[in-house]
């Protein structure tokens, strides 16, 4: 089996694992506000949410390469 394959399926199994951590702990989904509008000041601003995905994508990864 060629490694290149291997290497890309690992990156999708990390990608599909990452994704469905991040929707299940709603990371980078904006609080909702009575309105249905998006409440203003939200905790974390949109570069702490990337590095936030970036460290979980990381970690992920990580797990399925063992």
């Amino acid at each position: 089996m060629d490694q290149s394959l291997g290497a890309r399926r690992n990156e999708d199994i990390a990608l599909d694992l990452m994704k469905f951590i991040a929707n299940t702990i709603q990371i980078a989904k904006p609080a909702a506000g009575s309105t249905g509008f998006g409440v203003s000041g939200a905790p974390h601003k949109t570069e702490e949410q990337i590095t936030q995905i970036l460290d979980l994508y990381a970690r992920c990864k990580k797990a399925v390469e063992g």
